[in-house]
């Protein structure tokens, strides 16, 4: 490689603020940053005595630069964060937060339904939110149901039904579909959900009293009741979420970093209450600035359009930093509206910025305690089984199936700080017989080590979960498929012991099948209990998932016009199969795209007919 020639290159460097991008021999971009003064900034990189550990490493792998003039600094932060999404460089701080962020969505319907949506807006209805997780969504709405009895079922369920549902039953819905409650009535338990999700609670609150004293005037003393108890969880809800005495939007953010972890934890604000948490982990390269980690992750978090976040016009920061008042400007700039980000802040804020900056802390030494008790497994482990180097990528394979039913095969990856679960894979098997666990785990281990020269990524330890049987076949698999390489994978089965018992596990060396066993409260053996246990229930978690949509589905899909649609259409307004396959002619004929000819179809076919 040739040795990249910084004195030419910084002759003609602008002094304009701008965006430079660094790559390395393989034209891969590893470095994106911005600068007030381009010049003066990347003549900083190429000094004799670097300061910083991560500079070196980085200025180690330019092979070349690339500079984006702009107008001003903030205008480079923000092409600086469209050049971070872009490349996803490795010496940047990244920040993983590509989900779009859930809605309650209160439909347009004649009795509107309360569901949770995520993704664009196609539905005609009232959003509200964002919320900071699935979790604080589906919890939301399990409170709106003990409070509000409004429907949250699909459309297709909603008009099935001619009689009443468990959530009629148990007076979590009035039941519009059967005409349980008249239109009047709903629509007016609707108009308070709306406003309770709007957070003016003591509206709601004024409203039902009204209605309650109203009710107990005309001796309706049901209906009054009703209402008190609708009240009552009302002001249970209220007391639990109020946490200010004053109103307003605010983002609170704790933010710790030690050790190569950072953590931003966050509480969304929204009138007075904590609308919901959420801690973010950015990949952070090592010997990072702590600037530099705040920096990016604020940049990344408000500026990422995709997410569809409400940005308040408030935020509470616990950390300053030197580029704060540009990313402010730049934040201003980008969503066109004024912010503030304040990081010295009295008496409610400062309570909350103290709460947000616990939970960032315990989640960092949570995490570093974890790292540290996990490598201390891994060094147990090289110890038991003396290896000759430092074992750094594990894999397990697991066969999970039912009667040889829909046989999945599961691969999961463990690193020096345990679960890698992005490079978890699971294999359909097919083509075997059914039962067949030797067969299917050929099949597994041949998929996977196939291209096995392309990928690289070749586990220092592979542990089968099984006994001698499942493992010859393996190591079989392996040396055909490692001939050729200067490295293999060592095999270990693991065969589990009397009773199934933890702590009783034979583990069994592929090459020589000599067995050992390990003492039921060793490090090592924890190890491999863990990364079994996670194949086990990786596994059964995908064969459960498949066997239910063979079940749901098979019987549909080998009749002639009945396609995804169709056959979606039949599960969802009928409650399953079992309901689709006791239907009558005239029963199918009432599902949505369904006419008599093709329900005559349906029920023939599905009585043999």
């Amino acid at each position: 490689m040739s040795q990249f020639d910084s004195k030419a290159f910084l002759q003609s460097v602008s002094s304009s603020p701008g965006v430079y991008r660094m790559y390395d021999s393989e034209e891969t971009v590893i470095y994106v940053g911005k600068a007030k003064d381009l010049k003066k900034r990347l003549t900083s990189y190429f000094r004799k005595n670097l300061p910083n550990v991560k500079t070196h490493a980085l200025v180690s792998h330019i092979a070349n630069i690339d500079v984006t003039v702009t107008h001003s600094e903030t205008d480079a932060l923000l092409l600086e964060n469209d050049y971070i999404k872009q490349y996803m460089p490795r010496y940047n701080v990244l920040l993983r937060d590509d989900k779009s962020y859930p809605y309650i969505l209160l439909s347009h319907h004649k009795h509107p339904r309360l569901a949770y949506h995520r993704g664009p807006k196609r539905h005609k209805g009232s959003y509200f939110g964002p919320y900071p997780n699935g979790g604080a969504v589906r919890e939301s709405l399990h409170l709106m149901q003990k409070i509000f009895p409004i429907r949250q079922c699909e459309d297709v369920y909603y008009k099935a039904r001619s009689r009443p549902c468990l959530q009629y039953q148990i007076g979590r819905c009035s039941a519009p579909c059967v005409a349980k409650i008249n239109d009047e009535e709903y629509a007016a338990q609707v108009k308070l959900a709306s406003l309770f999700l709007k957070g003016r609670d003591q509206q709601v609150m004024s409203e039902l009293v009204l209605k309650m004293e109203t009710a107990a005037h005309m001796l309706e003393y049901e209906q009054a009741a009703r209402f008190r108890d609708q009240i009552s969880a009302l002001r249970r809800v209220a007391e639990q979420q109020e946490v200010s005495h004053t109103s307003g939007d605010m983002d609170v953010i704790g933010a710790y970093y030690a050790s190569g972890v950072a953590c931003f934890h966050l509480l969304f604000i929204r009138d007075g209450k904590i609308f919901g948490s959420r801690s973010y982990y950015p990949k952070v390269p090592a010997q990072t600035e702590l600037d530099e980690v705040l920096s990016s992750f604020m940049l990344q978090f408000y500026l990422n359009a995709d997410s569809q976040r409400t940005v308040p016009k408030e935020i509470l920061l616990s950390h300053d930093f030197a580029d704060l008042p540009v990313l402010v400007d730049a934040i201003q700039s980008a969503l066109d509206k004024k912010v503030e980000i304040k990081t010295k802040v009295r008496s409610e804020r400062a309570k909350f910025l103290k709460l947000a900056l616990t939970n960032a802390t315990n989640a960092v030494n949570t995490r570093l305690s974890h790292k540290s008790t996990v490598e201390q497994r891994f060094l147990l482990l090289e110890e038991a089984i003396e290896v000759s180097k430092a074992v750094t990528r594990m894999e397990c394979f697991d066969i999970s199936h039912t009667m040889g039913e829909s046989t999945v095969a599961s691969c999961v990856v463990f690193n020096r700080e345990g679960p890698n679960k992005a490079e978890y894979r699971r294999y359909n098997i097919s083509g075997i017989t059914p039962g067949d666990d030797y067969a299917a785990m050929k099949q597994a281990l041949t998929r996977r080590f196939d291209n096995i020269e392309k990928s690289g990524k070749v586990p220092d330890i592979l542990f089968i979960d099984g006994g001698t049987g499942q493992l010859r076949i393996a190591q079989k698999v392996v040396d055909e498929k490692f001939a050729n390489l200067d490295v293999a994978p060592l095999l270990i089965g693991v065969a589990k012991g009397e009773g199934r018992k933890p702590g009783l596990e034979t583990l069994i060396y592929g090459e020589n099948e000599q067995s050992f066993t390990l003492p039921a409260d060793s490090g090592a053996l924890h190890l491999i209990q863990h990364i079994r246990d996670e194949s086990h229930r990786f596994a059964i978690t995908g064969h459960r998932n498949k066997r239910q949509k063979t079940r749901n589905t098979s019987t549909l899909e080998s009749i002639a016009g009945v396609g995804p649609k169709r056959r979606k259409a039949l599960l969802q307004y009928l409650g399953g199969i079992q309901e689709v396959k006791g239907a009558s002619v005239s029963e199918l004929a009432k599902v949505p795209g369904i006419s008599v000819e093709m329900a005559q179809t349906i029920h023939d076919s599905l009585r043999g007919s």
